[in-house]
């Protein structure tokens, strides 16, 4: 288990909007990530995506390749060296390409779709992920999602339930994944396909069998919004934070998959008390909130476990400082109460 918390909430969120795409399309497995534009952007992501793989204990090297344009290109255009590499990756073992745009090359105007539609032996997916006009990470991210979701077609419908947009840079993307999971199962709901997280691509062509798709946050409602009118499936915007919002959780989910959620409150309660009684050392500390960065959601689970244990948080020289940040669940509010346990007892 993780217990590294994220230095800020936006830490590895933050950045270009390749490196955004580039966070989605290196999970699929058996693919390729062609960076079409000078070799300086492929390094620099290869570096980061590769040091995140290996902080979340995955040994793994992103299957990264750049176009490589040089000055020539450039100046007379990118398209042939595009084609060049294409010819080369699509050689290869891979049953997919996806192609990333870099600023260079919107600047120059190349034509990726066009060189991306010609006849390779394999899918070839352009992704634009150019961002010197004002594109955030988030976006690399809902572009990549969109443009790997245009590649499916309408399938028929299972009792299941699909995970949208994980943040695959953060520190706890398993963990947050397994409370939503465990959730799931307690409406005898099964996770259909992890879109898009150590994903085979033949996965892909399951995204429009679910009966509900999740997103990992709000900022995903534009995915949420193509997935719903392309497949005809709804969403939940968000993983559940903190108490009260995974009881509500369950609640939605329940309702949209047509169950009965009386059983799965009662469990998910029962565990809820089981924790505060296991933290009962804790109770009418005074603490101060910390963190670098806090969004209102965290700030409102954190306050939520704090009043429950009767804790008293704000200015006072005996406050202990009470480490804050984006949590998942009721297993997420456990890992971070044996922080603020330990920022106690110190």
């Amino acid at each position: 288990m993780c217990l590294k918390p994220s230095p800020t909430h936006t830490s590895r969120s933050g950045g270009c909007t390749l490196t955004g795409a580039l966070s989605v399309t290196t999970h699929i497995r058996n693919a390729a990530s062609v960076i079409h534009g000078p070799r300086g952007c492929a390094h620099h992501n290869f570096s980061l995506l590769h040091a995140t793989q290996l902080d979340n204990e995955k040994v793994s090297v992103p299957d990264i390749v750049s176009s490589a344009l040089g000055e020539g290109d450039i100046v007379f255009g990118g398209e042939e060296a595009l084609a060049r590499t294409l010819e080369v990756v699509c050689d290869r073992d891979v049953a997919a390409v996806f192609v990333l745009s870099t600023c260079v090359v919107a600047t120059i105007g190349d034509d990726i779709a066009e060189v991306c539609s010609r006849d390779w032996g394999v899918q070839v997916i352009p992704v634009p992920t150019a961002g010197f006009l004002g594109g955030t990470f988030q976006d690399g991210v809902n572009n990549a999602l969109l443009s790997l979701a245009d590649s499916a077609e309408p399938c028929e419908k299972t009792m299941s339930v699909n995970i949208i947009g994980e943040k695959n840079l953060e520190y706890e993307v398993g963990e947050n994944y397994a409370e939503v999971a465990r959730l799931l199962s307690l409406l005898g709901l099964p996770v259909g396909i992890r879109f898009v997280h150590d994903l085979s691509s033949d996965k892909i062509r399951l995204l429009g069998a679910a009966r509900l798709n999740i997103l990992r946050d709000p900022a995903l409602v534009p995915v949420g919004n193509h997935l719903l009118q392309r497949f005809g499936t709804p969403y939940i915007e968000s993983f559940p934070a903190g108490f009260s919002d995974t009881l509500a959780f369950i609640s939605a989910v329940a309702a949209s998959c047509g169950r009965n959620p009386e059983r799965a409150l009662e469990i998910e309660q029962s565990l809820q008390a089981e924790i505060l009684s296991d933290f009962a050392d804790i109770h009418d500390a005074k603490g101060v909130f910390t963190s670098p960065v806090m969004d209102s959601g965290s700030v409102r689970a954190a306050q939520e476990a704090a009043d429950a244990l009767n804790i008293r948080v704000g200015p006072d020289e005996q406050a202990r400082p009470l480490p804050v940040q984006p949590v998942v669940g009721t297993s997420g509010i456990r890992r971070m109460l044996h922080r603020w346990r330990r920022a106690i007892h110190a």
